[in-house]
């Protein structure tokens, strides 16, 4: 057996097995028609696929292909600044063109309409940035803004409760996530082309909380509260709710995505009936591309069914591109937002609006779902497998599911079959009232988030030049992101709490070394 597979994971665990798997099956009879699954493997392939998505039981050794966290995908590159930019590593030549142009997309400086290339304008006219990349710094992970820096690679999501009885019905049949605030749409945008005002600014203001370990080293939480200043469009409603957003690691979204949705939706336990304390619930989505609800997988709350939906909303959204996913030229600008409805776009004609033509939208979508995993370091280093053993006895594997494998009919030939480690069980946990940012999102409620995926997040440093995580950036190194877990992850975080200091440096350098 290599690390490609013809298969679909069977989930391993307790709460995989008798009646998870009839929860399961009733989540995806509840999201009807998500996708059409493969027939049902071989009774054997059914037996390789759970024996090599089996959870560890030694930790003397790496257990087989762990060090391809994305199976033949898995990236063997230099690990530099460009770690998270190369493609699938089992990429044929002919199609690595492809990925190259969609590289330079995603690079792409927009800028404001009219202008003398046409394939270029059609920025804003509000927005958050200019590129993609100028997001996702070199395809990897965002910061909040240092005090003075106005923020680019982080964002302000702005949402109401429903005020009528269509905007109810609206979110209870899923075809919203949240009601956008009337005046400033659905996000906060800090930038603006000429002669239109931006919307306002970020202010972000900073508590230290001390915690003690048991072992007596002291660490320093910082606990952020979030704030607008120089609204220039009016108040906003009064019962706006705020939620802070970094842009996240982009490598490996292609493979997330073709995870069955039946093997994340076995792994779901929302009455928490193994009594394990970790519930997992699934995001129910609309998806505007195929007309229906959808499991969510992507976005801090699992926002988004797909990469392609993921890449059009936040074109509209963070940059004020239309796609022929969103054609409606004007971005996040609502009707009260005059000067900014009227302002000039980057459309072909008055009948085909998209400013990112279909070609090229589908050429970053190749690119987005082909970013590579690196290749692990040190599986076998004595520290980095007492680490791993740790990780799983605090029950860490609860939410941040090691492995899974792909499905037979993935978007991209690179995706199918591939054994996979991205360390996500794709589902929204309660994470306790210190991360909650009290705003509902779809099925997700204002005290869960998405596990992360853990793949690459050791390089962090190395990639972006930075060591902040969590959703917001609070969490200035790892060990300050564990700190901050509570709710589902209380009982994992107290163990860790409790652990020696040899023992957390091992466990973090089994988290460095994903």
């Amino acid at each position: 057996m290599v690390a490609s597979l013809e298969g679909r994971s069977r989930a391993p665990g307790r709460r995989l097995m008798g009646v998870a798997a009839g929860l399961a099956a009733a989540l995806t009879a509840a999201i009807a028609g998500v996708a059409t699954l493969p027939a049902a493997e071989p009774d054997d392939e059914q037996a390789r696929v759970a024996a090599v998505t089996r959870p560890a039981q030694d930790f003397t050794g790496p257990e087989p292909y762990e060090r391809r966290p994305a199976g033949k995908a898995t990236v063997f590159k230099p690990l530099n600044r460009d770690a998270f930019s190369h493609p699938s590593a089992n990429m044929p030549f002919k199609r690595q063109r492809d990925f190259h142009v969609g590289n330079g997309i995603f690079r792409k400086v927009w800028v404001s309409a009219p202008a003398s290339t046409t394939s270029s304008d059609g920025l804003g006219p509000l927005f958050n940035a200019r590129a993609c990349q100028r997001c996702h710094l070199k395809d990897g992970r965002g910061q909040p803004p240092a005090a003075g820096e106005r923020a680019e690679t982080m964002l302000l999501r702005l949402s109401i409760p429903p005020q009528t009885e269509a905007e109810r019905e609206a979110l209870r049949a899923h075809r919203q996530a949240t009601i956008p605030e009337p005046t400033y749409g659905g996000q906060l945008q800090n930038f603006s082309v000429q002669g239109i005002l931006a919307e306002g600014e970020i202010t972000i203001a900073y508590e230290e909380t001390p915690v003690t370990l048991a072992d007596g080293e002291a660490v320093s939480l910082r606990r952020p509260t979030y704030g607008i200043s120089g609204l220039h469009y009016g108040p906003l409603h009064p019962e706006t709710m705020l939620s802070p957003r970094v842009a996240p690691p982009v490598i490996g979204m292609g493979l997330l995505e073709a995870i069955s949705e039946a093997d994340i939706l076995a792994g779901a336990d929302p009455e928490d009936r193994d009594g394990d304390g970790i519930s997992g619930r699934a995001n129910l989505v609309w998806s505007d591309e195929h007309g229906k609800p959808m499991l969510g997988r992507f976005g801090w709350k699992a926002g988004q069914p797909t990469v392609s939906q993921q890449a059009a909303a936040a074109f509209r959204g963070d940059v004020g591109i239309s796609t022929p996913l969103y054609p409606e030229p004007q971005g996040d600008c609502t009707a009260a937002q005059e000067a900014c409805r009227g302002a000039p776009h980057g459309g072909a004609s008055a009948t085909n609006t998209a400013e990112a033509s279909a070609a090229l939208f589908e050429l970053l979508n190749f690119y987005t779902r082909n970013l590579g995993v690196p290749a692990r370091r040190d599986v076998g280093d004595a520290q980095v497998l007492e680490g791993k053993r740790l990780f799983y006895e605090a029950n860490c594997t609860g939410c941040h599911r090691p492995k899974f494998v792909t499905r037979r009919d993935s978007i991209g030939e690179e995706q199918s079959f591939q054994l996979i480690w991205p360390y996500s069980d794709l589902l929204l946990h309660d994470m306790g009232e210190g991360l909650a940012d009290n705003r509902p999102e779809g099925e997700a409620s204002g005290r869960e988030w998405r596990t992360p995926p853990l793949w690459g997040i050791g390089l962090t440093e190395t990639v972006s030049g930075h060591t902040f995580f969590l959703h917001d950036g609070r969490a200035r190194s790892l060990l300050e992101a564990v700190l901050w877990h509570g709710g589902e992850a209380e009982a994992a975080k107290e163990r860790v709490v409790a652990m020696t200091r040899e023992e957390r440096a091992a466990l973090l350098a089994f988290l460095n070394s994903l």
